[in-house]
């Protein structure tokens, strides 16, 4: 069975309705599994109530996990959302997911796994940071490697953004994603696009689709990937390779929430993909599970099972 990691952070979601199972890592990483793959998250949680809580509740949705008990509090993030269930993130520092440890367990795994899922966030601090680069850099060549680059409040920087591109294979973006990204990465573009000028500006603002497209195409090959799928929540996806471009509306349903819909595509593209569905096949099923899960609380419930009993 194949191995697939969700590297990074780990928390408790603290949601208006109360306190929900979260981190993108740990998402995707559930996500894949309901395909019967072979999910893990990697992360770190404290020797705390909370943390025991998150270790209770991996038990109960069957994820595997290395995860570490570190001498700092569990994560947990205040979640606000808006009239259309769009969340807004407050996310606590210095806490377990921020010193996750690179241990024997998570050097084994790297090493024979088939895909990896990491963002920036977990690398704000120099401990996960070094574990998740280090865990990287045992992957297999021949795995997946996807940068969720998952941008939250100042917790990111060129450097970051730049290095972790330079270890992936796939990248995720959104639409509000590459407005920072090209202003940091590829500022002539930037100045030449009818773009907001300030990251408070881009909600809501009019997309420019051929802006968009051109950084990710320059991203795709300046850093050699094998495709770039961009997210733009309520309109559309594409992915982007270099022999293709798949685009699909996004469904509109009835929103409980959007918290962990986007881990939901990744989890879900990137499951379909090794089993074996074509690129436009994974798109396809990447969006209606995506919009499933915005119609449900929480960022990780059971699917079901029309979605994954081609794959059990």
């Amino acid at each position: 069975m194949k191995n697939i990691i969700g590297l990074g952070e780990i928390l408790w979601d603290m949601l208006p309705s109360g306190k929900v199972l979260g981190g993108a890592p740990s998402n995707f990483a559930y996500h894949v599994s309901q395909f019967g793959l072979n999910g893990y998250a990697i992360s770190a949680i404290g020797n705390d109530l909370l943390g025991k809580e998150i270790l209770d509740s991996l038990v109960e949705k069957r994820l595997n996990f290395l995860i570490e008990n570190v001498d700092f509090p569990t994560g947990t993030v205040q979640v606000t959302l808006d009239e259309k269930g769009v969340p807004q993130y407050e996310i606590c520092e210095g806490v377990a997911w921020d010193n996750i440890p690179f241990t024997q367990q998570s050097e084994e795994l790297a090493r024979v796994c088939d895909a990896i899922c990491f963002g920036s966030l977990a690398q704000r601090n120099v401990v996960s940071r070094t574990t998740i680069l280090k865990i990287l850099e045992l992957v297999p060549a021949t795995a997946l490697k996807i940068f969720d680059i998952n941008l939250r409040q100042h917790f990111y920087s060129k450097e970051i953004i730049e290095n972790s591109l330079k270890h992936c294979n796939i990248l995720k973006i959104n639409d509000e994603e590459v407005v920072i990204v090209a202003k940091l990465l590829y500022p002539v573009i930037a100045a030449k696009a009818a773009i907001p000028q300030t990251v408070q500006e881009i909600a809501g603002q009019a997309r420019n689709d051929d802006f968009e497209v051109e950084v990710c195409k320059r991203l795709l090959q300046e850093y050699n990937l094998k495709m770039v799928i961009l997210t733009k929540g309520v309109i559309g996806s594409s992915v982007i390779t270099t022999n293709e471009t798949s685009y699909i509306d996004t469904p509109k349903v009835h929103v409980a929430d959007t918290v962990g819909a986007g881990d939901s595509f990744t989890g879900t593209f990137v499951a379909a993909l090794l089993n074996s569905e074509s690129v436009r096949n994974a798109h396809k099923l990447a969006v209606e599970v995506s919009a499933y899960v915005c119609t449900q609380h929480g960022a990780m419930p059971k699917l079901p099972d029309a979605f994954v009993e081609l794959y059990k």
